[in-house]
């Protein structure tokens, strides 16, 4: 396959043998965030991260990270991987090599480094932005790191490529916004979005060769939203925010199953789903959000798979939190909190201004052990009470800005900032 490259080892193709046998998904498990927000939701079931923190306070271990990236932490075991776009001091300007670290959880340590790949990216991007924003992936027994236009890299666990692809071409970004998408790990299959101001499209590849499974066009424009798998009555089905419509497709084939029309321009936010119902939005020029029946088929706009939907106060780039029967959502990207009760709509909490969230929030909120921890480019967490009433428990700060999403772990919190990888933990 052209662009494609792929090594092998005897110990990785027996890997790969046994991996064919043995389906290993990607959901959340104890003592493992692998993927963006964990389980799609942005909960964890299990862990009990601290709800108060600072330097001297609750820091387990604090590590520089060179570049720029605000691609989430992914955690397995014992180990916490990140992605980065490290400047060559090498008087090639421009050019940025495109890496993932590896550090030891126990103590910060770095384990090893992999540059993907050395490139001068091929456009600019915003201001806020940078060009690894995509969060890394891991089932265990690889870990997938995407710097899109830049490609798409497999690694084993102890740092050997597996394989790569660069042949997916190079993003059009909405007024030079830059990339954001996260891949999206189920079963044996790999999802990579690619919306942008060129041919869009939606790729599901096997996530043991890299080849293309099925590849689906798709008539949107840039969207930064990640896919989300879904169960429907025993079927999979690939949920994908956008401009023109909220779609989803069947997780075997690619096919279209549903649409609905009413999001607003270049949506971020991704969509969160649980007990039968899926909840997609956004929240720039305009305001939408709604809960979706998935078992329809067609248009299902103004029918009863459109169980309830707001138009007033949505998400711009943070995702919703779906905890329990609780949907929280930012109003677009500012410190203005709602709850709602997910199977109606009905608000617990509207338009509540969280205090000493100042900044703008690209950060999505993720809840633990009975709190939401919400997070602002200040760098600063207010950690809510997870219930329907607004109650503000702590309010932290890393010192420095923060656009990635935490992941809380087992006792652990990891915030990976600006320019240092954070891991509080609730033992110290």
């Amino acid at each position: 396959m052209t662009g494609m490259r792929i090594t092998t080892s005897l110990g990785s193709t027996i890997g790969l043998i046994l991996l064919w046998l043995v389906s290993v998904s990607c959901s959340l498990h104890a003592g493992q965030w692998g993927h963006w927000r964990g389980d799609g939701n942005g909960v964890s079931k299990d862990a009990k991260p601290p709800v108060a923190w600072s330097e001297q306070s609750n820091l387990k271990w604090k590590v520089a990270i060179p570049g720029s990236g605000s691609g989430s932490p992914v955690i397995w075991k014992d180990q916490v991987f990140v992605v980065s776009g490290v400047p060559v001091e090498s008087g090639q300007r421009g050019t940025l090599a495109f890496t993932l670290f590896c550090f030891n959880r126990e103590n910060g340590a770095l384990l090893w480094k992999r540059v993907a790949v050395a490139a001068a990216p091929h456009e600019s991007t915003h201001s806020t932005n940078n060009f690894a924003p995509a969060s890394p992936c891991t089932d265990g027994n690889h870990v997938y790191a995407h710097f899109g236009s830049r490609g798409l890299y497999c690694y084993t666990l102890d740092g050997k490529e597996v394989w790569s692809r660069d042949d997916f071409g190079k993003m059009q970004a909405r007024n030079q916004f830059g990339e954001g998408s996260s891949p999206t790990l189920s079963g044996n299959t790999l999802l990579v979005p690619w919306d942008h101001e060129g041919p869009s499209a939606l790729y599901a590849l096997n996530k043991l060769t890299g080849e293309t499974i099925w590849k689906v066009d798709r008539d949107e424009p840039t969207c930064w939203a990640t896919p989300l798998v879904v169960d429907v009555e025993g079927e999979k089905q690939v949920v994908m925010n956008g401009q023109t419509c909220a779609r989803s497709y069947d997780f075997a084939t690619g096919e279209e199953l549903w649409r609905c029309g009413g999001q607003t321009q270049r949506p971020v936010a991704s969509a969160v789903a649980a007990d039968g119902l899926v909840y997609v939005g956004s929240g720039f020029r305009g305001s939408f959000l709604a809960a979706f029946r998935p078992s329809g088929k067609g248009d299902i706009e103004g029918t009863e798979h459109v169980v309830w939907s707001v138009d007033r106060d949505t998400p711009d780039i943070p995702s919703p939190l779906l905890s329990g029967s609780r949907l929280y959502f930012f109003k677009a990207k500012s410190g203005i909190l709602s709850c709602f009760d997910a199977k109606t709509g009905t608000p617990h909490y509207a338009a509540v201004r969280v205090p000493d969230l100042t900044g703008a929030i690209y950060a999505s909120p993720v809840a633990a052990n009975g709190h939401v921890y919400l997070t602002d480019r200040n760098g600063t967490t207010v950690v809510i009470r997870d219930s329907e009433k607004f109650e503000v428990v702590s309010v932290n700060s890393v010192g420095e800005t923060v656009d990635a999403t935490p992941a809380p772990v087992d006792e652990e919190l990891f915030i990976r900032g600006e320019k240092h990888l954070f891991c509080f933990s609730s033992d110290q």
